[in-house]
């Protein structure tokens, strides 16, 4: 699974049909491959997803996590920072939380910049 983002512009419409039938087959129980984000410019993309938010990323997809206090600690980082870092990566969706941990379930992020 992967999720494309596009960033700057509107989604394209071909981008745009790929959502409706991505949420058309959640609603009939299916599996989606993909996820799509739009973030409205390269500057609120770039403060989203920096070097140490993409390390996090990184070890969530390999690693279970119960916490932002333990994913600190896997990490050595300290917990406020962690956690501001694990706030913004939810608020962008990159991020999914849940009673069982935090989690990321995909193994790809592409980006479509419009210019």
């Amino acid at each position: 699974m992967s999720v494309r983002i596009t960033v700057g512009g509107k989604m394209e419409d071909e981008t745009s049909d790929q959502v409706v039938d991505a949420r058309h087959g959640a609603e009939r129980g299916e599996s989606a491959q993909e996820r799509y984000l739009a973030i409205e410019s390269w500057d609120v993309l770039s403060r989203v997803l920096t070097v140490k938010r993409l390390e996090l990323l990184r070890h969530l997809r390999r690693h279970k996590v119960a916490s932002v206090r333990a994913l600190a600690d896997a990490l050595g980082r300290d917990y406020s920072n962690v956690h501001a870092d694990v706030q913004a990566l939810r608020s962008a969706g990159l991020i999914d939380a849940s009673a069982g941990g935090l989690r990321v379930d995909y193994d790809a992020i592409e980006a479509r910049i419009s210019i």
